[in-house]
């Protein structure tokens, strides 16, 4: 090294392109570098997700979740293997040992579960599996309010906002909350299927045949080909009501006959409100890797773009908005480092008196962080809290390099009276090595962090490279281009006038006093010993008394407030306790907006809602976000037949709200649930717990069918019909066939009407296929029960 600070002395251009090209590939790196909240991180995490229709929990276990268990638990690699089985849906978490590489991860678990598709049950979908992308979490909500009837909201939306913004570079997926579906819904009358004797079966084979359009082949007449195409598909909605679906007494029965049409909307599962008015939300996910800002920044882009072809009354807000946020944190960040490095030149300006070595010095600065840039883009790491916070702290680190060459090449050109080249080369050779020693032992401090092992390790690791990349810079600039500097910009002082830098007051005033202490010290050895040892052994009480948490909590100017509904709830009824809860919640001051969403989860669960809570910028608010949330705790408090949770909104996908878990297992679900209930209690009375919560939810209410199997065969009704029967009749066939309209499939639901399924008694009134009789009613063959199941 000491033979590089001579070459560059001797030759400044050198020196000068050396560090300029550094600079210039930073400069260029920190424009392409993109801006998150967290570093880019990956955990091996595999979910298996299965639906199977209207099936209970108990049989979502039993018939898939614990086949998938056992089929990917002889992975090797395996940490975790958890599983949710809920009513129609089944999640398997499998999670593995951190050193597990995800892409194999989930291939070996796709392999898996392949291998037992025979196994599952017929009519469940296709297992999903897919990795847990803990960055592609929901970015931003584009919620879009309107005067005008849902339906026609959810069209427009759907045509001209969402089919855009999923093309749109780094979004992942654009989901719906709170839309209205077309639908064309065929409702049977009950007992006009009775009086035609005209079972379920009938009815859906009839409408299926009687709506198709089917290619019929090509006709050859010489040079001309021609295609030909049956054309049987239902032209309008009201035409369904002429189908004909069987004969009697010689006259065709129609659909009009046994039931109607109706041109309406699938039955709604979810519901989404600003500010209490009713809206659609786009609930928008970026795809893992990308940038969140950058994804955010062109999602409003292209609404901006979109917005003149909207109708004038349509209102587009945006709520869960995380670039605000990244970018407010991002920008704090940035007027740090940037405070930071002046102020560090000002201290250097106090202690040297001499402008001139201050700027030299001051120069160490902005060239070490700005080059540590071109590392951070070569290993894809982007500009988060973590990478910003090692070069802030390097603020202070790079510059000592360049201090101590200054100081040593200032002192040989006042006290040695040298000329400043040649001070420079003999002072840079003299300190070399000591500040090549000092320059690797910060490195050996900081590069560690790289290497750690586990969770921290992921989110520390760009840490330990940035902050290292950018001391080893500061030692090249430091034998580079701080003696070419100072060869050509110190001046020597005037002969005879001696050594004036060390006679200054206030260099006086430091020295004096740390002499004497540094000599007393020497005298006393042991006592600076103990001393030393007891401030490192005070540590360890500090240390315990300390608050610690694995991230900082910030205030992000919004709060999320999810609220589940007594077991059982309808969609209905949640909307009325809702309209409740955002009464209260809008009485808190500071409060912006509010964006309300039922249903809104992958299960789509009317029992379950949330309210994210918007509120105005910190600087326009009295109190802060933490004690906003302790507002809202305390006025749904009132609400006691609810489970409430006042959270910061997951700036990661798929982390758990919850500071502490317990689990408990066992193989008795009745026992857990008792054990769980008093730990709860008792968890309840621990002063500072608060939004105490149970995955296991007993007493949902259930109407179960049981079966009369020696009825069932004398009648010629087997199980399977009277199961798909009451499915179709009660539940509805989602999709008996389709209707056709421009571009567009509109889903055709057949069901009877409400009258028919509104209660348990009316159940029994329904009518299954009989192989002997042609139909019996439900009562004949099965027993309805009402009890309540998990």
């Amino acid at each position: 090294m000491q033979k590089l600070a001579e070459i560059c002395v001797r030759r400044p251009v050198f020196a000068t392109m050396l560090i300029l090209g550094l600079v210039v590939l930073g400069l260029d790196s920190y424009r392409k570098l993109g801006v998150d909240f967290f570093p880019k991180i990956e955990f091996p995490i595999v979910t298996v997700t299965t639906t199977l229709r209207g099936a209970a929990p108990e049989e979502v276990e039993s018939q898939i979740s614990k086949r998938i268990e056992e089929a990917v638990n002889t992975i090797a690699g395996i940490d975790d293997l958890s599983s949710l089985s809920a009513e129609g849906i089944s999640i398997v978490t499998v999670q593995f040992v951190l050193e597990k590489d995800a892409d194999v991860a989930a291939q070996e678990v796709r392999d898996k579960v392949n291998g037992i598709l025979s196994q599952l049950p017929r009519d469940a979908d296709l297992p999903i599996v897919e990795k847990v992308a803990l960055d592609a979490a929901p970015v931003i909500n584009v919620a879009v309010s309107s005067p005008r009837d849902l339906r026609e909201i959810t069209r427009i939306v759907d045509d001209r906002i969402k089919k855009n913004l999923e093309s749109v570079s780094g979004v992942g997926q654009v989901r719906f909350v709170g839309d209205r579906t077309r639908q064309i819904q065929i409702w049977l009358d009950g007992d006009r299927l009775h009086a035609y004797n005209l079972n379920i079966d009938q009815v859906r084979a009839a409408i299926a045949a009687q709506n198709v359009e089917i290619p019929g082949g090509r006709i050859d007449q010489g040079p001309l080909e021609l295609s030909v195409r049956t054309l049987g598909r239902v032209q309008s909605p009201r035409d369904f009501e002429q189908v004909i679906v069987a004969q009697a007494g010689g006259a065709p029965v129609r659909i009009r006959d046994i039931g109607y049409v109706v041109d309406g909307v699938v039955e709604p599962r979810s519901l989404a409100r600003l500010d209490g008015a009713p809206a659609v939300v786009l609930e928008i996910r970026k795809q893992a890797g990308t940038n969140t800002l950058e994804v955010i920044g062109n999602v409003k882009r292209r609404i901006e773009e979109l917005r003149p072809s909207l109708p004038p009354d349509f209102k587009i807000t945006y709520s869960r908005d995380q670039s605000t946020f990244i970018q407010g944190s991002f920008e704090a960040v940035q007027r740090h480092l940037i405070e930071g490095g002046l102020f560090a030149a000002l201290i250097v300006l106090l202690f040297m008196r001499n402008w001139r070595s201050t700027i030299i010095a001051a120069i160490a600065i902005p060239t070490s962080i700005i080059s540590a840039f071109s590392l951070m883009k070569w290993m894809d790491f982007t500009l988060n809290q973590i990478t910003m916070l090692a070069l802030t702290l390097m603020v202070g680190v790079v510059i000592d390099d360049a201090i101590v060459v200054l100081e040593n090449i200032y002192r040989f050109i006042e006290e040695k009276g040298m000329p400043p080249m040649r001070a420079a080369i003999e002072a840079t050779r003299d300190i070399g090595l000591a500040v090549t020693a000092t320059t690797f032992s910060l490195v050996i401090i900081f590069l560690p962090i790289a290497f750690m092992q586990g969770i921290i390790g992921r989110f520390m690791s760009s840490f330990g490279y940035t902050a290292a990349f950018a001391i080893m810079v500061s030692l090249l600039v430091s034998f580079t281009l701080t003696p070419m500097l100072c060869s050509r910009f110190l001046r020597t002082p005037p002969a005879g006038d001696g050594p004036k830098s060390k006679q200054t007051r206030l260099f006086r005033a430091i020295a004096g006093p740390y002499r004497k202490m540094l000599v007393w010290s020497l005298a006393h050895r042991k006592t600076v010993v103990a001393l030393s040892v007891a401030v490192a052994l005070s540590s360890i009480p500090l240390a315990i008394g300390i608050g610690k948490d694995f991230l900082p909590t910030d205030d992000q100017s919004q709060f999320e407030v999810s609220v589940r509904m007594p077991p059982g709830s309808s969609l209905a009824g949640s909307e009325e306790v809702m309209k409740q809860v955002e009464a209260e919640l809008a009485q808190l001051p500071g409060v912006r907006n509010l964006l309300t969403t039922i249903g809104a989860d992958i299960r789509r669960q009317v029992d379950r809602a949330s309210v994210i809570v918007e509120l105005v910028p910190i600087e326009q608010r009295r109190h802060t976000q933490q004690e906003l949330m302790l507002m809202a705790r305390e006025r749904l408090q009132k609400f006691r037949d609810l489970v409430v949770s006042v959270q910061l909104p997951a700036l990661i996908q798929g982390a758990t709200r919850y500071d502490l878990q317990f689990y408990i297992q066992g193989p008795d679900l009745a026992r857990l649930e008792e054990y769980s209930t008093v730990l709860m209690k008792r968890l309840s009375e621990v002063p500072g717990v608060t939004d105490l919560d149970s995955s296991y939810e007993p007493g949902k209410p259930e109407v179960q069918v049981r079966i009369n199997r020696d009825k069932a065969a004398d009648l010629g009704v087997s199980v399977a019909s009277i199961a798909t029967a009451v499915r179709t009749l009660v539940g509805g066939d989602e999709q008996v066939t389709t209707y056709r309209e421009g571009d567009d499939r509109y889903d055709v639901q057949l069901r009877v009407s409400e009258e028919f399924r509104n209660s348990p008694d009316a159940l029994e009134r329904l009518f299954v296929p009989s192989a002997k009789l042609g139909n019996v009613p439900l009562s004949n063959v099965a027993s309805l029960e009402l009890t309540t199941g998990p």
